[in-house]
């Protein structure tokens, strides 16, 4: 028992030992703690004591340079103050004698028109006077003379100049018919072609709107049209029935529209020719497919396409003489006679259609300038245009280059179908026959039997009042329902 309590004694004092040595320790290191904690406060004042000093000192050193600062600019805006009433006074000084010359020049003036009874104007008309009258004689020579010598040498000049360009050039020349043939191997294709009762070129002649000739010559058949668009698909179509064999309305029919689309390829490919040919390559497609329809297209009997090919090469070759912009000029040229293609689709001269038609495609406005002038319809706005027109005269002033009575017989074929055109109901209209014929499609929905006949009459007595021509003109007013079906 004792033993126990003495075991349980040894432990409680332990106990309170351990928990004594623990609590001296932890006072210990807290008096330790508080020191530590006092010397960094004691220090972190120190620091910040030494920033506020060194922050008083570079604001006070600051103060006084701008304190200095402010001083000089004190000084020189005293400076600037003193010279600029310095200037001043002696704006005023100079202010008034300027004042005072004036005063005493008008006065000496004065007084020398007193003495001399001239005033400053009488004197200068009357040195002018008889200057005119010593000289004027002389001068006058000088200048006859100076204007003949510059005539001569601008005159020599120019010749030079389109001298040069002319030999340097030379191209074929074809004038253009208003007939082809197309040859046949036997007469007894001419009776397939003419048909039972002449159905056959009947119908041809419907389709294309030629008129087909077929005792003319011994083995061949003649297209006359003066359309040569026209002409061109006629002859493409039966070039291909006479190889093909089989002659009858419905295939002809059927040729005729490959053949019309045959030739809007080659007119595409007329145009890209001519673009290339010419070194001209930034032209819109489209513009470029317009520009082959005038391989299509005569004037006087000259080939339009050809004629703008053979201008576009004389006026670069006169650009480059004269130092002008050379494809501006040779693209000018090419492109002058692009409203000819058109011209009988839309309303007003071959140039304002031109004009409209490219400034719709986008091009290039020195372009069209130079185009614009070729027939003095619009003023020459530079160099290039009057190269364009210099280019034209030449191109058509050749030697057999154009046919004026063939141009006139073409254009009064191309006011007889535009007369019967504009009348409501008209699907198509063809003269046959050198004009001395019309042949008026009209669709059957518009226009009844009647009114055919009624329609007949109007465009007779119309051709009578507006037209000029020869002989008489037959109107033929066609009216034709065509019903399809298919049994299956």
């Amino acid at each position: 028992m004792n033993e126990y309590i003495l075991a349980s004694s040894m432990l409680l004092g332990g106990a309170l030992l351990g928990y004594s040595v623990r609590a001296v320790i932890f006072m210990i290191r807290k008096n330790n703690l508080e020191i530590s904690v006092s010397e960094r406060l004691v220090h972190a004042r120190e620091t910040a004591q030494k920033i506020i000093d060194d922050a008083y000192e570079k604001t006070a050193a600051t103060e006084g340079r701008l304190a200095k600062k402010e001083s000089l600019i004190d000084q020189r805006q005293a400076e600037l103050d003193s010279r600029a009433t310095l200037i001043d006074q002696k704006a005023e000084l100079v202010f008034a004698q300027q004042k005072e010359s004036e005063a005493l020049l008008a006065a000496r003036q004065t007084l020398l028109e007193e003495i001399a009874g001239f005033t400053t104007e009488d004197a200068r008309n009357a040195l002018i006077k008889e200057s005119e009258r010593q000289y004027s004689e002389d001068l006058t020579v000088r200048m006859h003379k100076l204007e003949h010598q510059m005539q001569e040498t601008l005159t020599d000049r120019a010749r030079d100049i389109l001298m040069t360009t002319i030999q340097r050039l030379a191209v074929p020349t074809a004038s253009e018919l208003t007939t082809a043939s197309v040859p046949i191997d036997n007469e007894e294709v001419k009776g397939k072609i003419i048909g039972k009762e002449g159905r056959n070129i009947r119908a041809i002649e419907r389709y294309t709107g030629v008129e087909i000739l077929v005792d003319e010559a011994p083995g061949a058949i003649v297209v006359s049209c003066f359309d040569p668009v026209r002409r061109a698909i006629a002859v493409h179509a039966l070039e291909v029935l006479v190889k093909d064999g089989r002659i009858q309305p419905a295939k002809i029919e059927e040729e005729v529209e490959k053949s019309r689309t045959a030739i809007h390829e080659i007119i595409k490919e007329k145009g890209a020719a001519a673009a290339y040919e010419c070194g001209i390559y930034n032209l819109d497609p489209r513009l470029i497919a317009i520009l082959g329809r005038l391989h299509f297209r005569t004037s006087y009997g000259q080939n339009v396409l050809q004629h703008s090919i053979e201008m576009a090469h004389i006026a670069e070759m006169l650009a480059s003489e004269v130092g002008a912009d050379v494809y501006i000029a040779k693209a000018g040229a090419l492109v002058h006679d692009i409203g000819k293609a058109l011209d009988h689709e839309f309303e007003g001269t071959h140039i304002d259609i031109g004009i409209k038609v490219m400034r719709r495609f986008g091009t290039d406005e020195r372009i069209i300038t130079a185009m614009k002038s070729h027939h003095d319809d619009c003023p020459h706005e530079s160099l290039e245009a009057v190269i364009v027109q210099t280019a034209d005269m030449i191109s058509g002033a050749r030697p057999g280059a154009r046919r004026d009575t063939a141009e006139m017989y073409l254009k009064r074929l191309h006011d007889l179908e535009g007369l019967a055109g504009r009348f409501k109901g008209v699907d198509k209209a063809y003269a046959l026959q050198a004009g001395r014929e019309i042949r008026i499609f009209v669709h059957p929905e518009n226009v009844s039997d009647f009114e055919a006949k009624d329609m007949a009459r109007t465009i007779a007595l119309s051709i009578e009042t507006e037209l000029r021509y020869p002989g008489q003109i037959k109107v033929t007013i066609i009216r034709e329902t065509r019903i399809t079906d298919y049994a299956r």
